[in-house]
């Protein structure tokens, strides 16, 4: 059996011997379009991550029996044709739920404790040099008895809420699917959550629901002291409307891990602030803890094994 990775360097170093051991597999770091088109001639067991799948790219793979996402979203795979070729698809789920939670803090903390700014201050002698035994030149705020308001309650923003409740915090969340299932914490229209909660943490899938759901209107309602991260996906916030807001002081500060382009391009409003020290950023990472890249390479086998060799 042939086991072809299109981007296989999207899951860095992480050992790929669960798989490889299912049959011949051929890893390749990244492919162009024109590169995929040629590569999947003889492949069996198709793995991308971001690579497009559609109509062409599976008639250019005569051979094929299954497509493997490695990640959760399938929306760069046409289903439609998979199916009509008898093609299954399938991902993985819940690997990084704890990777995003431990990330979602990591910024959240750095917002309100001004980590960067009291990590600078040792490093660069200044401590040093002061006069007392503190630096007390910049704020730093406690997360107990303030609200989080979360954007997105399934399975990362709830245990984003336990987390946040361990902090005594109070929870409130938005359903962007419209059910309010949960009963663990009360559910707010989105201009009341916007007006109410300190920290906004947003943990929804993009869909026709939430494309440009927090936008300048919404960002306006929100506290100037509040704090807002986008660990969901890129889109969901308006990128120039939240530079904007948080330059003129209408919000605290803000923290992404994702964006409508990814990479993120080098004009990008965020990267063009006044304020930088406002802005937390990561490249896309948190859902890729070591652990759970490791969990996503052994799921990505067991779906080659469940759905081939049953």
């Amino acid at each position: 059996m042939r086991i072809v990775f299109l981007d296989a360097s999207t899951v860095g170093d992480t050992p790929l011997d669960e798989i490889a051991a299912l049959g011949e597999l051929v890893c390749y770091p990244t492919s162009t379009r024109e590169e995929a088109l040629t590569r999947v001639s003889d492949c069996e067991v198709l793995i991308i991550n971001k690579i497009i799948v559609d109509a062409e790219l599976i008639a250019a793979a005569p051979a094929l029996r299954l497509i493997c996402e490695a990640a959760t979203g399938v929306n760069n795979i046409d289903l439609k044709a998979a199916e009509a070729r008898g093609i299954p698809v399938r991902n993985v789920a819940g690997y990084s739920t704890d990777s995003v939670v431990q990330e979602t803090f990591m910024h959240i903390l750095s917002l309100a404790g001004n980590g960067p700014y009291f990590d600078g201050a040792v490093k660069s002698g200044a401590y040093s040099a002061g006069p007392i035994f503190t630096d007390l030149s910049r704020p730093f705020y406690e997360l107990t008895g303030k609200t989080m308001g979360i954007i997105g309650l399934g399975a990362i923003g709830t245990k984003v809420a336990h987390v946040a409740e361990a902090f005594g915090m109070k929870i409130v969340y938005y359903s962007t699917s419209g059910t309010s299932h949960n009963r663990e914490y009360p559910s707010l229209p989105l201009d009341e959550l916007m007006a109410t909660a300190d920290v906004i943490s947003i943990h929804a899938p993009y869909n026709e629901r939430t494309a440009g759901l927090v936008g300048a209107k919404e960002l306006a309602l929100m506290k100037p002291t509040a704090f807002i991260v986008n660990m969901g996906r890129g889109g969901i916030v308006d990128e120039a409307a939240l530079a904007q807001a948080v330059d003129d002081g209408r919000i605290g500060g803000a923290a992404l891990d994702v964006y409508v382009r990814e990479p993120l391009p080098g004009d990008s409003p965020l990267l063009r602030t006044g304020h930088p020290e406002k802005f937390r950023f990561t490249p896309h990472t948190a859902w890729a803890s070591v652990e759970a890249r490791r969990r996503l390479v052994s799921a990505i086998a067991a779906n080659i094994r469940d759905t081939l060799e049953a």
